[in-house]
């Protein structure tokens, strides 16, 4: 009688038989190097002491991780988290793995027009509403498994003193200066409208998008004053506001553009900067820097020291990046050791591309017109937008998914997690699709890596009573090109990570599992364990091999799947284990070890689940 094993096993040919072809085609020189690897002591991850502040160190890499802080007044969407804060935590959790000394930060945006914006609609205080909202961010980015190693906010008494300081020391170099700016003021409300206060018509005429902001449209990315706006209307009252003057304090970026071109120059070729960072950056320092107004005329924001201006806060872009520090300074008063030591430590920022601007020209100009060696981004991961089934997101029409609903469907959060990165929009625009996140699932997590690791430990319980072989004497050409190519596709996934090609390093983990599967198909270990005592051993140390590559999955897969990969070590009984992740495959599982149960890592999703979702989130009602 066939075992559920053999079933298995049978069922999954004809799926296989369609699957990618893969070749175990490495040369001599690199198999030998491999195998010499193979059988050498796998390193074990560091452990950071309970309560210990993470602080830059002298024999380390020294990693420091902002992704761009989400506006407090609203709920995060899906391309929000793949824009900035998953796609830096899945970075994060690689650089751990690595050993790598890591640092990630991030916190809510909370100062600004959109915040006061919300709290009239809301009809509450500015604080009120970031309190609510920060509650609300915080239980989204913990469902979604989000690792920060501190998650602050910039609404602090240290955002104040840093953000002064650093205007004082452009103010003292003359970097600061004092115009009339023509602003867009509302009788009805009285009071001048900055930035979201407005909506008109985009003045770009290759847009004319009806629905642009203040300060950019949201459709072609052009950054405009209120008053270039074409039919502007107070969002607030609706009516149309007229033109009035106001002293305002402006960073004169044209005298700081030679130090940000002579920055970017050599950031963005000694970093990883994504074409579409480098571009966006290459595109505005070629038509050269302008002076930025850096005030606003509000109350809801950092107060601007400057006597004459002290009714006015701070623009939200340029006091919105200092939020970096400040969150760090909330986070441990050493804060300065990873701002301002920047031949010990590496800035890598996450973020989308219409935030490219001010991370990498506006930001970096404060950074260095200060004058105070900080910390300037070396890798600049800012990546395309995501849109929904063809579609922008959009809270008010109901179309998408945000943070506060994903966790209400059947869809566990490492599976939002695995689709958004597999098409995260890291040369183009992407696009979210409840039949492709079906296809996705079931093809590659059910049929490919969940059925190799199930595969692979069922088999040993059922057939070596769950115990592992040796496998450091490996003998036989097939099992020593194994080893090697899995090392090849291993090292493929360490490169692409440490550019940030995070959708290419999860391509690889699949395709490490295909290897896994097509090596089984290959070697045949459920026909050779009931032939003669050599066919056993060779299927003893072939499925040895398997359940070395499943653990090694598990930790490829964490950055990804941090869910899944603790469960995948739960079924290997080594959930106690720590290996660090190096460049070489390793035995990590003694001659002798006992695995645990299998089980089942994925589940499919069925079509009519899919349609159903679409449906709910298409924008047929609101939410």
């Amino acid at each position: 009688m066939a075992t559920s094993n053999d079933l298995n096993l049978q069922n999954l040919k004809v799926e296989e038989a369609m699957a990618e072809k893969l070749h175990f085609d490495r040369t001599p020189e690199e198999v030998e190097k491999a195998l010499n690897e193979w059988v050498k002591k796998p390193l074990l991850a560091n452990q950071k002491k309970p309560d210990e502040k993470i602080l830059p160190k002298s024999d380390a890499r020294n990693i420091l991780i902002t992704s761009a802080l989400p506006y407090v007044n609203n709920v995060p969407h899906l391309g929000n988290l793949i824009g900035a804060l998953l796609s830096a935590d899945v970075f994060a959790r690689y650089c751990r793995l690595r050993n790598y000394n890591t640092l990630y930060i991030c916190g809510t945006d909370e100062y600004g027009t959109a915040t006061e914006t919300k709290a009239l609609e809301e009809k509450c205080t500015p604080r009120q509403i970031c309190d609510k909202y920060y509650d609300i961010h915080t239980k989204i980015y913990k469902w979604f498994q989000l690792d920060f190693d501190y998650f602050g906010r910039t609404s602090t008494q240290k955002q104040t003193e840093i953000c002064q300081d650093i205007f004082w020391k452009l103010h003292k170099r003359d970097l600061v200066f004092k115009d009339i700016v023509e602003q867009l003021y509302c009788d009805t409300c009285q009071r001048f409208l900055a930035d979201q206060y407005v909506a008109g018509t985009c003045p770009n005429p290759a847009c004319k998008y009806n629905d642009a902001r203040g300060d950019q449209c949201d459709k072609c990315g052009k950054l405009i004053n209120t008053i270039e706006l074409v039919e502007p209307k107070c969002r607030i009252c609706r009516n149309t506001p007229q033109i009035k003057k106001s002293d305002h304090l402006f960073l004169d970026l044209p005298k700081l553009q030679p130090d940000v071109r002579s920055w970017f120059d050599k950031s963005s070729k000694t970093g990883h900067w994504t074409n579409t960072a480098s571009s966006i950056t290459e595109a505005w320092l070629n038509e050269g820097l302008k002076p930025r107004c850096i005030t606003r005329d509000l109350k809801w924001g950092t107060q601007v020291p400057l006597e004459g201006y002290t009714d006015k806060v701070f623009y939200v872009w340029f006091d919105a990046p200092i939020g970096y520090l400040s969150i760090t300074a909330n986070y441990t008063d050493n804060w300065e050791q990873w701002w301002q030591q920047p031949d010990k430590v590496e800035l890598f920022q996450f973020m989308a591309k219409d935030n490219v601007p001010f991370h990498a020209v506006i930001f970096p100009s404060c950074l260095l017109g200060s004058q105070d060696t900080f910390t300037v981004v070396n890798h600049l991961s800012g990546i395309d937008y995501l849109n929904y089934e063809g579609a922008k997101f959009s809270k008010s029409r109901g179309i998408g998914v945000f943070g506060d609903h994903a966790q209400d469907t059947e869809i566990p959060s490492d599976i939002w997690r695995f689709y958004l990165l597999y098409i995260r929009p890291e040369t183009t625009d992407s696009n979210f699709s409840w039949t492709d996140l079906m296809l996705k699932n079931n093809s590659e997590l059910v049929n490919n890596l969940g059925n190799f690791i199930n595969r692979a430990i069922t088999f040993c319980e059922e057939n070596f009573a769950g115990k592992i072989g040796n496998a450091t004497k490996l003998e036989t050409p097939l099992d020593q090109l194994f080893v090697a190519q899995i090392t090849n596709e291993l090292n493929a996934y360490l490169e692409v990570m440490e550019k940030t090609r995070l959708r290419d390093g999860l391509k690889c983990v699949l395709r490490m599992s295909r290897f896994g599967n097509q090596y089984l198909q290959m070697k045949e270990p459920w026909i050779k364990c009931k032939g003669s005592d050599a066919d056993r051993a060779d299927a003893e140390i072939s499925i040895a091999l398997a359940l070395n590559l499943v653990y090694l999955l598990s930790l490829v897969l964490q950055p990804f799947m941090p869910t899944t990969s603790n469960e995948i070590r739960e079924q290997l009984n080594m959930k106690e284990s720590n290996h660090a992740l190096e460049n070489a495959f390793h035995c990590y599982l003694p001659a002798g070890h006992t695995v645990g149960q299998a089980r089942p890592l994925f589940k499919r999703i069925k079509s009519d689940l899919a349609e159903q979702y679409r449906k709910r989130f298409g924008g047929q009602r609101r939410f």
